[in-house]
């Protein structure tokens, strides 16, 4: 099998990397969702997720005549990788507007809700910010649990409930919301809807979550009579989750190849660092220890650029994935995990110092990192539901629940 890019791909690789050069801050890196916290941070990724719109690579894959480039899946593949090896900021428009939502409108979305909500998306401006409210305090992994009412009144629903866990709900103009439109389903996940929300709606009020990190990423809401016109329902009445379920995995598909390329770029400042630090008149990287770690998450990065590569080549060839997104979000966390680990173990006491302190190494990346890998372990799926979808479909076990 030939794992090398043509040089459509490469050349767009290049340019990407000369955007780099030109618009970001000389060793600029931020993981997942970090521009959220601070209004000045926000500012900064949106306005690149403007110059990015306008040349064209922030929804690149879309079809052109809402607002994409037709882009091949090995071109969107390199993009996802440079974006995550160099943490562009402004490229997922409030995590989910770029990664799943817009897909899931173009695959099942009305034709005017196509023609009002993706050219937003596509145009890199606050218009086009979403976040994505599925979990409440009850029901996370038992999703069909959801307890938030939509109740049709007239040409309206009207909301109640509460969600958690929402990243860029502060952020956002848009939510996409699941919720319960028939309580009385024979089946749970038979009488769940999926909807669009304005968030400046009158009823919708917002409150920060803080991580062990201490940035203000995800939040709870809580709705109160909120009225969403009854063309925003997203397909039909009661059957939300299959439409769901296919969200879920536009989700989990976004994470393979930016999660190469974010653990990539953590593994290259590591390395970076064991090879000028020195200790007892020698290099780190001379350590056998070190060194034994080091290759052996190499080796784990590299598998998963591979299985991210078999999803997409797959994806290339009209296969539709059913556990790979699963499986390359899991093994994902995995490798972002003993990342974090190895990372505080080669820093020692400097990888608990946070940026912008003199005494940060690495900019605090390695701090970050292990302050937010549990959080990359849950969100869009526990890791363990995760492992159920590879079991059943992957390998054909019976379900576990």
């Amino acid at each position: 099998m030939d794992f090398e890019f043509g040089e459509k791909e490469e050349k767009l690789r290049r340019e990407i990397r000369n955007f780099v050069k030109e618009e970001l801050p000389p060793g600029y890196f931020s993981l997942v969702a970090e521009e959220e916290s601070s209004d000045e941070e926000w500012e900064f990724a949106m306005s690149i997720a403007k110059k990015l719109a306008k040349r064209g690579w922030l929804t690149m894959a879309w079809p052109k005549e809402y607002g994409g480039q037709g882009a091949s899946i090995w071109e969107q593949a390199v993009y996802g990788e440079e974006v995550g090896y160099w943490g562009i900021p402004g490229t997922s428009m409030g995590v989910s507007g770029v990664g799943w939502v817009g897909p899931s409108l173009i695959l099942f979305g009305g034709e005017e809700q196509r023609r009002k909500y993706l050219p937003l998306i596509a145009s890199g401006e606050p218009d086009g910010v979403w976040c994505t409210a599925y979990s409440e305090p009850n029901a996370g992994s038992d999703f069909a649990n959801i307890q938030t009412r939509a109740v049709r009144e007239g040409d309206e629903y009207i909301i109640n409930g509460q969600k958690t866990w929402t990243s860029a709900a502060h952020r956002a103009r848009w939510c996409w919301l699941a919720a319960k439109t028939d309580p009385d389903a024979a089946k749970k996940h038979r009488g769940i809807s999926l909807f669009i929300m304005d968030m400046k709606s009158p009823g919708i009020t917002v409150r920060p979550i803080l991580g062990y990190s201490g940035v203000h990423i995800i939040n709870e809401e809580f709705f109160d009579n909120v009225r969403v016109p009854a063309s925003n329902l997203v397909g039909e009445e009661n059957k939300g989750w299959y439409l769901l379920m296919q969200s879920l995995a536009f989700e989990r598909a976004s994470f393979g190849v930016g999660l190469y390329g974010s653990n990539r770029r953590i593994l290259d400042e590591i390395i970076k660092y064991a090879k000028e630090t020195q200790c007892r008149g020698k290099p780190l990287s001379c350590n056998p220890l070190v060194r034994h770690k080091l290759a052996d998450r190499a080796i784990e990065v590299e598998t998963l650029k591979l299985i991210s590569y078999q999803t997409l080549w797959k994806t290339s060839q009209g296969i539709v994935p059913v556990y790979e997104p699963s499986r390359d979000k899991a093994y994902g966390d995995l490798v972002m995990e003993r990342l974090a680990i190895t990372g505080t173990e080669i820093l020692g006491a400097y990888s608990q110092v946070p940026s912008p302190s003199k005494w940060a190494k690495l900019r605090g990346c390695v701090e970050r990192l292990y302050s937010f890998a549990p959080a990359m372990k849950i969100l869009s799926g526990t890791d363990e539901i995760e492992r159920c979808v590879i079991g059943q479909f992957g390998l054909g076990l019976p379900k576990s629940y």
